[in-house]
């Protein structure tokens, strides 16, 4: 039995085993799916993931970089109390389109807004507007502005504010220097960002499942 296979039996073992089964989310992965959109959404078991961080830390308020289809979005929307609120950014309009459908199925519409356009330029958007601090923050988007995306991060945090960044181990090429891969060299320099950073206390896990071999990074930030 190769690697790759034991992972995904296992993921499913562990979604089988702990990650109830779950009409609505089943039908979003489908609608996704019929939409064509690319097949990079987060697997159940760690969208459930998600889904306890933001319990395990009572969050309210969640900020999320790369929509894509509404997928993890609703994992995390679901942890929220009644008041609570999550702001995702989808570069792509149709990707958006098909979010929102999913998030207007999962009856989530009125604690998650879609913002549609370059992250970069939402973020600034969102600081023009004095957008208040996130607990969570959920950096899943183009890699190569991992660096800028960890920056806008902290100035929307607070103590206490949980960063996650997902896909930083890219099948171990993450620890190749010479790598032409600019999402590799994203993912590098946002790791180099996060050793030099005070304001934050981080890890990072490497991963195995039906994704292949990637990981992702916690942080906490402290001050």
């Amino acid at each position: 039995m190769s690697s790759i296979h034991t992972w995904e039996k296992v993921d499913a073992y562990i979604t089988d085993r702990l990650v109830q089964q779950d009409s609505v989310l089943e039908q979003v992965l489908a609608s996704n799916k019929r939409a064509e959109l690319p097949a990079i959404d987060v697997a159940p078991n760690q969208g459930k993931l998600l889904n306890l961080y933001a319990q395990m830390i009572g969050a309210k308020r969640i900020l999320e970089i790369g929509t894509l289809g509404g997928y993890s979005t609703i994992w995390m929307a679901r942890a929220l109390p009644t008041d609570g609120q999550l702001i995702t950014l989808e570069l792509e309009p149709f990707h958006a389109q098909v979010a929102q459908e999913n998030i207007n199925l999962a009856q989530l519409a009125e604690k998650v807004e879609i913002r549609v356009g370059d992250a970069l330029e939402q973020l600034a958007k969102l600081e023009e507007e004095g957008a208040a601090a996130f607990d969570l923050i959920f950096i899943d988007a183009d890699k190569p502005n991992n660096p800028n995306y960890l920056q806008w991060a902290l100035r929307f945090s607070h103590p206490g504010t949980v960063i996650i960044g997902d896909n930083v181990i890219r099948d171990g090429e993450v620890i190749n220097k010479n790598s032409t891969d600019p999402r590799v060299q994203g993912v590098r320099t946002f790791y180099d960002l996060l050793s030099e950073e005070p304001r934050v206390t981080a890890t990072a896990i490497q991963t195995v499942g039906v994704k292949g071999y990637d990981g992702f990074v916690l942080g906490l930030v402290n001050s």
